[in-house]
């Protein structure tokens, strides 16, 4: 599903985010991508929704070169994933039904199927009770749910997270990892970014560990 080879970045005044990278990542697993602030988590990320371009190597999704994607292409693929970030990014003036059906009418998508598929996930993810409610009126946890179900509104194959617990406290991480299991028993490919160790000893599923940008084990 998604396959990097000897991938480097390397960002302005010679720094290496990723140093000679070579991972694969199953259709269907959950993986967790972990090592400590300033590894390459974020940068492998942007990678593989294509934010960025590789310095050198080869990142591939189902057997399709991110790097040679045309910009038609890039949007297109885009659309098959989901981003999860760890300050949720929700815009304030929306309502939490709004936010999340933002990203399917910036797709085209009818409003009523907008509208049936933004309801479905709110109501995956456990807040059908809060549609009206505005960002500043929710709970951090209820925050970051609204951020899972705006990246699974488009129905993606695979949902990245980079620390989507790294504001919540143990419980409510715990829950969140929760959601993103249900998520991968779906079907879909998840990838976790975190430093987190604890968490990942007691969630489990196979860790792939970078270090100085270095890959340290895939698990």
């Amino acid at each position: 599903m998604i396959e990097t080879y000897h991938l480097s970045k390397i960002y302005t005044r010679g720094v290496h985010a990723l140093r000679d990278v070579s991972v694969r990542v199953e259709k269907g697993e959950f993986v967790f991508l972990t090592g400590p602030s300033g590894a390459g988590k974020s940068t492998f990320l942007r990678l593989l929704v294509r934010q960025e371009l590789p310095s050198d190597g080869q990142v591939s999704v189902g057997g399709r070169s991110l790097v040679s994607l045309s910009p038609a292409a890039v949007q297109e693929y885009r659309r098959t994933v989901g981003f999860v970030f760890q300050d949720f990014k929700l815009v304030e003036r929306k309502t939490v039904l709004e936010n999340v059906a933002m990203v399917l009418r910036v797709m085209g998508v009818p409003e009523p199927i907008q509208q049936r598929r933004t309801l479905q996930v709110l109501q995956g993810v456990g807040l059908q009770h809060r549609l009206n409610a505005f960002p500043p009126e929710l709970s951090g946890g209820e925050q970051q749910r609204v951020a899972i179900a705006r990246a699974l509104v488009n129905e993606p194959t695979i949902v990245l997270a980079d620390e989507p617990t790294g504001n919540l406290d143990p419980d409510l991480a715990l829950e969140v990892m929760d959601l993103f299991r249900a998520i991968n028993a779906r079907g879909t490919t998840v990838v976790v970014a975190t430093h987190d160790r604890e968490l990942i000893r007691r969630v489990g599923h196979r860790v792939i560990s970078l270090e100085h940008g270095r890959l340290i084990t895939a698990g």
